[in-house]
């Protein structure tokens, strides 16, 4: 990681030794990175079952595989006219990558309106997009449900705390708030408030839920000593109707494996009652994506599955969710966030592949939300005083 300059408001990083907790920056950096990578992992299995991937691939997936279709992916339905596959990051990693460059711009916690004035916008300017192999707008590549959030805003004019309301219901919202977790790193409280705001413009009900959860998750593996199942601890503790109970029989089922091989039947069995997919991924059930109390989506219980099947463990944890199939880019994605956030070293084969395939900086975005975490930290400590000076006054306690 490139050194930063020493400021009041961001100080020099204590240096890591083979034998010390990683801090701050490399916690960001694993994160993001072993976002992206379990991102791209995911993508060319994503719709597919565990047995339908390992018939595929002759076995389980261990790496970074090419194309399902595999030369034909241009013209094979449903995936064409992506390239998903060779190393080749998907929208889970372009939204996550925006919202950190909203972060650059602001400097500060974002809040609804944050979404409407810098990531729409983002949204329509061009740029890289890996499996288009071409420079063109983010909104060409991003899902219906993403798309929605540029009709509201951008050519509805809907006020940004309001405009969720009415979008399908799914893991949209949740796929790309690992930075909002590590902005509030070790304060899993106020990561959850703040991904809540920052999704109340793309989604509504137990989506918008999720990305407070897993916001919490991410903050909550930021701090020191933190474990797989204190992470978990800490989602249960802010989780609230159907997304609670769907962590809670997942985890529960996870806790009596350590390898996803005997995990990946349990744990979609777990998962299922509070599941509106179905059990087709690709043809939803009619009640799929409608609002509910008593729904969740599949992809944040099944992330934190994995990471206690997985011990933590970089590499078993997003292997795991890869090889679980259905929506395991995003799987992938959350629990890469997670485990990078404990401290899990990304491999940096894997690493290294996805960033020259993607012709993406993986390094770069963590860079910029380190430095911006800590202003946003300097901040926090300035009006938290100010708070403290105007109450005890205001309390007659000086």
């Amino acid at each position: 990681m490139t050194p930063t300059t020493a400021t009041a408001a961001e100080p020099v990083p204590a240096p890591s030794t083979p034998h010390s907790p990683p801090g701050l920056d490399d916690r960001i950096t694993r994160a993001l990175v072993g976002a992206a990578v379990g991102d791209a992992l995911g993508g060319p299995v994503e719709g597919w079952t565990p047995e339908q991937i390992a018939e595929r691939h002759g076995g389980r997936v261990t790496g970074i595989v090419g194309p399902w279709h595999g030369e034909n992916w241009r013209t094979a339905r449903p995936i064409a006219p992506y390239h998903k596959g060779d190393g080749h990051v998907t929208d889970d990693t372009l939204m996550t990558h925006a919202l950190v460059r909203v972060y650059d711009r602001v400097r500060d916690h974002l809040d609804a309106y944050a979404v409407a004035d810098h990531l729409v916008p983002d949204l329509l300017s061009p740029r890289w997009i890996p499996e288009l192999e071409a420079d063109a707008l983010p909104l060409q590549r991003i899902f219906l449900a993403e798309k929605w959030i540029v009709a509201r805003l951008h050519y509805g004019h809907v006020d940004p705390r309001e405009a969720g309301a009415g979008n399908i219901v799914n893991c949209g919202a949740a796929m790309y708030m690992a930075p909002v977790g590590l902005v509030n790193a070790g304060h899993p409280e106020a990561a959850y408030a703040e991904a809540l705001e920052v999704a109340a413009p793309h989604q509504s009900s137990y989506g918008r839920e999720a990305a407070g959860v897993f916001a919490a998750a991410v903050a909550a593996a930021c701090r020191p000593g933190a474990t797989p199942g204190t992470v978990v601890d800490a989602a249960l503790a802010l989780a609230k109707d159907g997304t609670r109970s769907a962590i809670e029989a997942v985890c529960e089922v996870a806790a009596h494996h350590d390898d996803f091989e005997s995990a990946l039947a349990p744990l979609r069995a777990a998962v299922e009652p509070f599941d509106t997919v179905g059990p087709d991924y690709r043809s939803p059930s009619l009640g799929a994506r409608r609002p509910s109390r008593l729904h969740a989506i599949e992809e944040l219980p099944i992330a934190l599955g994995m990471l206690l099947a997985g011990g933590g463990d970089y590499r078993r944890t997003v292997l795991g969710s890869v090889n679980y199939g259905r929506d395991c880019d995003s799987i992938a994605t959350m629990s890469g966030a997670i485990a990078g956030a404990l401290g899990g070293e990304v491999p940096d084969d894997w690493a290294e592949t996805v960033a020259e395939a993607s012709r993406l900086d993986l390094q770069a975005p963590a860079r910029t939300l380190a430095r911006v975490t800590r202003e946003v930290f300097a901040r926090d400590l300035e009006r938290r005083r100010a708070h403290e000076d105007a109450f005890t006054t205001l309390a007659g306690t000086r």
